[in-house]
């Protein structure tokens, strides 16, 4: 397929380990994805990203990566869906990773059928080539010492705001109890991955409320106003 032509004559360097593979990001957030975007051109890796099941089944009909990695909460359903189709289809790609901040969902992404699991936040450059390389056939794993620097990447913070942005038009949604449980879960998660401890409590303090019963309308207010805080940058990241 095209990307098998453009990097067939690619080999890894033991500064890019991954040269010649290409990386399908399957995940909702820019500012994770561009945490993928930097390890990802720091290994060597051609990166393509989708930010739904729906975009990565599009993507899939037209090529076939080396490796994909896949987030557990996206808009339109769990990655563990696309984990599962993944897995058995032939020819199978290399490599299938589940990705996620919540603890629970590594057990689930490798029921589903992944070869591995990255925990959010994801930063380091030598734990995300080893996922990947790990996971790879022997015979397409690179030989030799790999000369790596792991300076934790950093992702850009234009895509936090964009994310942000992303919650809000959700959060105008917040009737529709199925949109509240996605966005919740995504708004802790990017919050995690970006480091702000007061709106990933928030959130996780909202999903509390409504998994007990309890009340949240003081609870979504808060979020949504500290959403609105970080769009408008009065934050300290």
């Amino acid at each position: 397929m095209e990307d098998d032509l453009m990097t067939a004559h690619l080999r890894p360097t033991a500064t890019r380990p991954l040269l010649g593979l290409t990386v399908l990001v399957v995940e909702d957030s820019r500012f994770a994805c561009d945490a993928m975007r930097l390890l990802c051109l720091r290994s060597g890796a051609r990166i393509r990203r989708a930010d739904c099941l729906k975009s990565a089944r599009r993507h899939l009909q037209v090529y076939r990566p080396s490796a994909v990695i896949i987030d557990l909460g996206l808009p339109d359903g769990s990655g563990a869906e696309l984990i599962s189709e993944l897995s058995v289809t032939s020819p199978r790609v290399e490599v299938i990773l589940g990705t996620s901040g919540d603890s629970f969902s590594e057990e689930v992404a490798l029921a589903a059928g992944a070869d591995g699991f990255l925990a959010k936040p994801i930063s380091s450059v030598i734990a995300f080539q080893n996922a990947i390389i790990s996971a790879l056939p022997i015979e397409r794993q690179p030989n030799g010492p790999r000369l790596v620097s792991d300076d934790p990447v950093s992702p850009d913070p234009l895509a936090y705001r964009d994310d942000m942005a992303h919650a809000a038009d959700v959060l105008d949604d917040r009737e529709n109890d199925r949109s509240l449980t996605y966005v919740t879960q995504f708004i802790a998660g990017v919050a995690r991955s970006a480091g702000d401890g007061v709106l990933q409590k928030a959130a996780e303090a909202l999903a509390d409320a409504r998994q007990s019963g309890r009340p949240m309308q003081s609870d979504l207010a808060r979020v949504a106003a500290l959403v609105q805080d970080r769009m408008t940058d009065r934050l300290a990241m």
